[in-house]
């Protein structure tokens, strides 16, 4: 996996470190790009299947590491508990081991997908990581889309190894 760091647009702090993503992410208001994902069968399921629901993006570079568990325990808790809602959980891990992850936790309101093999949600999303020791992995993002696919809510996590912002998330499912 490639990813030409002369386009790169935001900045993240990783380890200490300032990088750069592989492009922007999308803007509120606009309709969030459709992208496929693999679930614990290793079924492609595309955002757009979600169409009609809310759908909570919590975005993280990996579920064995603390914060980004804490993420997916936070939302499964939170946000799952809204009617006609759908947190999706995306990482680049591999589904077995979010099935696993989920699995030994109890996290049952949350739907883990992996991005390990979607070159349109790197493309779209411009959360990918894209220098450093993590290069490849998606960075800290939360993104709200309300029932006709528009982002109503967006925060990317300048700091990868702090939390996203949950209340202000969930406020605006409500």
């Amino acid at each position: 996996m490639f990813f030409d760091i002369a386009f790169a647009q935001e900045k993240v702090i990783t380890r200490g470190v300032e990088v750069s993503t592989n492009g922007y992410m999308p803007e509120v208001g606009v309709k969030a790009p459709d992208f496929a994902a693999t679930d614990k069968g290793m079924n492609e399921i595309s955002l757009s299947s979600f169409k009609g629901k809310k759908v909570v993006l919590n975005i993280f570079p990996s579920l064995d590491t603390p914060t980004c568990a804490l993420s997916v325990r936070k939302f499964n808790t939170e946000a799952a508990s809204f009617e006609n809602t759908v947190v999706l959980c995306i990482s680049k891990d591999l589904p077995f081991a979010q099935t696993r992850f989920c699995s030994t936790e109890g996290l049952d309101r949350v739907v883990p997908l992996s991005v390990f093999r979607s070159e349109d949600f790197d493309k779209s999303y411009g959360l990918i990581i894209a220098e450093g020791p993590m290069r490849g992995l998606t960075t800290r993002a939360v993104i709200v889309i309300d029932e006709t696919g528009k982002i109503i809510y967006r925060q990317l996590v300048k700091n990868v190894s702090e939390e996203p912002d949950y209340q202000k998330a969930i406020e605006r499912l409500k």
